[in-house]
């Protein structure tokens, strides 16, 4: 495919786009940035980035406060932060600590995005990007996160929903959230995207000391009891490092994404 660029040198992809393709040939060009630019917020077409394995962020480019303009930025990390789940290491300190929270799966959602632009800003997280994940969700609705049973659970019906009088079909993508409770209250949480058998993590927050952590490892624990492959955590961090995530190439997650994701050929 022919690829464009953007004045700046960044891949600019269009709602048209085999977004799949792109991917292929950012692989095969050795594409040197973390970024491409894009410039729908449709919930379609940001669907078809997440299941090509896209982290989709956003910006504000414009500089005058109140004329925003506001662009996607797909991202496909040059270094992947990976968790596979033999890896997973639980300090001492905090191993005592899990039995007092409990972990709930896809609730809140839209609460917990909003206390995520609330706690880290709206650098990324733009109005318009928070918006299109909540079209997305309210369009697949909350489903049980289960992969057992011969059931590929997340994401494995069509589910239509009408959105400016036109049919978007969310096949593979689930916006979900992941929060542990302690003593019925909302200590920690994170939203995400499930694609196939990946959770690709994208912000999360607490509320009171080592919640984020312990949320963090029971989502772990839970994703590897319902037979996902790898706890996806975007950018290389020493919190994730020190939870035993690894750092991993472009091609090697891609190619582990494409293996469970079921998402090739939703393009063509």
């Amino acid at each position: 495919m022919v690829l464009k660029y953007t004045f700046f040198g960044y891949i600019y992809i269009s709602p048209e786009d085999d977004c799949n393709a792109i991917v292929d040939a950012m692989l095969e060009t050795n594409y040197d940035m973390d970024y491409c630019i894009a410039e729908s917020f449709d919930p379609g077409f940001i669907v078809k980035l997440m299941e090509a394995g896209f982290l989709v962020m956003s910006v504000n480019l414009s500089e005058e406060i109140n004329k925003p303009f506001y662009v996607l930025l797909p991202k496909l990390h040059l270094v992947r932060s990976a968790l596979f789940f033999e890896n997973l290491h639980i300090k001492k300190s905090i191993k005592r600590r899990l039995g007092q929270y409990e972990l709930k799966t896809d609730v809140e959602f839209e609460y917990i995005l909003d206390r995520c632009v609330e706690k880290h800003g709206a650098d990324w997280l733009t109005p318009p990007l928070v918006e299109s994940l909540k079209k997305i969700k309210r369009g697949v609705g909350n489903r049980e996160l289960g992969m057992g049973s011969g059931e590929w659970g997340i994401g494995s019906k069509e589910q239509e929903i009408k959105k400016d009088d036109s049919l978007i079909l969310f096949k593979n993508v689930y916006p979900t959230s992941f929060a542990v409770y302690r003593n019925g209250k909302l200590a920690a949480g994170e939203f995400g995207v499930v694609c196939g058998k990946v959770y690709t993590s994208y912000s999360g927050f607490y509320e009171e000391d080592n919640a984020g952590t312990v949320q963090i490892i029971l989502t772990t624990r839970y994703l590897q009891e319902h037979g996902y492959l790898f706890f996806d955590m975007g950018m290389p961090l020493d919190y994730k490092t020190d939870l035993g995530s690894v750092d991993i190439s472009p091609g090697d997650f891609v190619k582990l994404f494409r293996s469970v994701s079921f998402n090739i050929g939703s393009d063509k």
